[in-house]
């Protein structure tokens, strides 16, 4: 069973999917405003009273100075009014009822609040005959309010203290006392209303905003001497959100065409920067899972620093991957080759003394046993520097030494050769790394004849150079091309295994250093070793 089916991949969205999405957002955010026209329908409501609330005190203070004038002393009026005004708790702010003092009445109509009444109720005969002062004033006014009508597209009806109308355009000395927000104000309260408004075969379209089905109606008290003396009843259907937009809708236009034009820089820049780059990188992974090396190479087109760091680090990933294929194929064709010449002469050997048995001589018993143990200790040889070889590639490389104290160490072993060193210098590796590498660079010295080998340091601010000169027979021309390649080696015969220096480079590299072969002065052969200096 694999573990796809075991463990099914779990749907994850396409980065396009995730995109579009993103776009699809972005779009809805201003249609998404239909749904919350509610607010900005509340606001034209409140407009609507603001404005019927101005426009009705400027007539209710002309109605009451005409009513002064041609009433005197005798004129009737209605309820008193309490000296000290009323106070009404909405929302958080007082409300206070006009007496004729300086308190500004407020609007207070609410769409989500404030419930929405029937139509008007039709008008009503009235119950007493208007006094000539009130009809007098009301055919004076009647004109100023029609033509106060033409310009606001409000309508207005001027009411005496017992509610019959006075002047309008209609419902002349029919009563609207039974009215809610009429009887409010005859006691001498402002008062305000939502009603129904009926609109004649209505488009589905307008069916958005509700503003469009309601008329504001308020009704404001005609004060005279601290006492009611008629009422200001007013109306006016607010205007709609539709119609708001189609005033501003060049303001609309560039609004929209703005909205979709960041919509598409916005795409243009996700598939330029992010869902462009990343399935090229996709493919490209691909390619080189593949086996495919013409493949390591950069992207066209990175986007943005990430998706290029991204694509720089799996480049670096893969041609290192492909670099330590190469190493693992060669280096085991290399092994198999040096383990076969042994394996295949102890074998030989264990043959013929197989076959020939008790025949062969003790001095050839003896000569073949000695083969056999030779091929054995290369084979143990090998198989130590094999090992050796395994732990610098995967060596720490943390700490530091005192290359005098690693080559005190070395003396007692290479009792043989001479070997100079500075006494403060410092290497930025451990001691035990230090002595691999120049255990390994001394043993290939004296191999070639060196009892003198002379460590030499210098330094600049980012690395430390350590120089290592030996007075042996040096390294031909021919051969310097390929002494750092595993196996290769001129000295087989005294057991050389040509995997010392290939042991250093290793280790070094793991420091991030490295190791070269200088050209020597006189004789002899001169490595420089190149290491990071480390804080």
């Amino acid at each position: 069973m694999t573990l796809s089916r075991t463990f099914p991949d779990k749907w994850r969205p396409p980065l396009f999917l995730v995109v579009a999405a993103v776009l699809g957002i972005m779009l809805l955010v201003p249609l998404a405003g239909i749904f919350f026209f509610r607010v900005y329908e509340n606001q034209l409501i409140e407009t609507t009273e603001a404005e019927l609330i101005t426009q009705s005190a400027a007539i209710a203070a002309a109605t009451a100075q005409r009513l002064k004038e041609l009433g005197g002393t005798d004129l009737p009026l209605g309820e008193a009014v309490a000296s000290a005004p009323a106070k009404s708790y909405r929302g958080g702010l007082v409300v206070q009822y006009l007496t004729g003092g300086w308190t500004p009445v407020l609007t207070r109509l609410d769409l989500t609040k404030t419930p929405i009444l029937p139509g008007r109720p039709d008008p009503l005969p009235a119950t007493e005959a208007v006094h000539p002062v009130y009809e007098e004033t009301g055919g004076h006014l009647d004109q100023i309010l029609l033509e106060t009508q033409k310009l606001t597209l409000a309508g207005f009806r001027l009411l005496d203290f017992n509610g019959t109308v006075i002047a309008g355009r209609d419902e002349l000395g029919q009563s609207l006392a039974h009215v809610e927000e009429v009887q409010q104000a005859l006691t001498g309260r402002y008062a305000s209303a939502l009603r129904e408004r009926v609109v004649g075969n209505p488009q589905p379209i307008y069916s958005i905003s509700r503003g469009t089905s309601v008329r504001v109606f308020i009704a404001m008290p005609i004060i005279v001497d601290n006492k009611v003396a008629g009422v200001v009843y007013a109306s006016r259907t607010p205007s709609n959100i539709l119609k708001e937009l189609f005033l501003k809708r060049e303001a609309v236009f560039w609004l929209a065409l703005f909205v979709l034009g960041a919509t598409f820089i916005v795409g243009l820049i996700f598939v330029r920067a992010i869902s462009g780059p990343i399935r090229a990188l996709t493919r490209r992974s691909l390619q080189i899972g593949a086996g495919d090396r013409d493949a390591l190479k950069p992207l066209a087109i990175h986007g943005n620093r990430e998706i290029h760091a991204l694509s720089e680090s799996m480049l670096d990933m893969s041609r290192k991957l492909f670099e330590r294929n190469d190493y693992i194929n060669t280096f085991a064709n290399h092994v198999t080759h040096e383990l076969k010449s042994p394996l295949t002469a102890i074998q030989g050997t264990a043959e013929l003394m197989k076959d020939g048995g008790s025949d062969l001589s003790d001095a050839d018993r003896a000569r073949f046993l000695d083969n056999i143990l030779r091929d054995t200790d290369r084979a143990s040889l090998l198989l130590n520097r094999l090992r050796e070889l395994a732990r610098a590639d995967s060596v720490e490389i943390a700490g530091a030494c005192q290359l005098a104290s690693v080559v005190a160490d070395l003396r007692s072993r290479f009792e043989g050769v001479q070997i100079a060193c500075p006494k403060e210098a410092r290497l930025p590796m451990s001691a035990e790394n230090a002595r691999i590498v120049f255990e390994n660079l001394i043993d290939n010295s004296m191999r070639h004849g060196a009892d003198h080998v002379t460590i030499s340091i210098t330094t600049d601010r980012q690395h430390l150079q350590v120089r290592v000169q030996d007075n042996g027979e040096g390294i031909s021309a021919g051969n310097a091309y390929q002494i750092f390649d595993l196996f290769f080696t001129t000295r087989r015969d005294s057991g050389g295994t040509g995997m010392g220096l290939g042991i250093i480079q290793a280790l070094l590299k793991a420091h991030g250093a490295s190791i070269s072969l200088l050209p020597a002065d006189n004789v002899g052969a001169c490595f420089e070793l190149e290491l990071p200096m480390r804080n």
